[in-house]
């Protein structure tokens, strides 16, 4: 892993810490509703549903690329490119979606409903959750 990132890295807030710290545990961390169980991702103090109080809880990292963009424009210095910017739906629940990288392939060879799993980028206190290829992606 990269000593230094090439991106932003998120600021720590009270609703997102869990989220951007679970990887040091393993743990992609998502918040849910104690009242109606509903996930809610990016993390809110309370549920758009039913205005419940919300926890974060570990959920299981499995997914599928929903959609995806190939990124070669370098918008920092030492950016990596190409790159693959991606929605994965958690298996947890329909429409719950992370916005992350797709790694451990090349960026060919990610498909629309291709199964992956978190895996995570540490920089300092931040776990960056990324996803990569749960199977060996087929030459084509």
């Amino acid at each position: 892993m990269p000593d230094a990132p090439a991106r932003q890295l998120p600021a720590l807030e009270k609703d997102n810490e869990a989220f951007w710290t679970g990887g040091a545990n393993g743990a992609l961390m998502i918040c849910r509703c104690a009242a109606c169980d509903l996930y809610i991702h990016p993390p809110l103090p309370q549920c758009p549903q039913c205005a419940g109080a919300v926890a974060p809880q570990a959920v299981s990292g499995r997914a599928r690329v929903a959609s995806y963009t190939i990124n070669v424009q370098p918008w920092l210095p030492g950016m990596k490119v190409p790159f693959l910017f991606a929605a994965v739906e958690l298996e947890e629940q329909k429409e719950l979606y992370v916005m992350t990288n797709i790694v451990g392939c090349p960026v060919d060879q990610v498909t629309i409903g291709m199964p992956v799993s978190v895996v995570f980028e540490q920089h300092d206190d931040v776990w960056l959750p990324m996803f990569q290829p749960t199977e060996a992606p087929h030459a084509g």
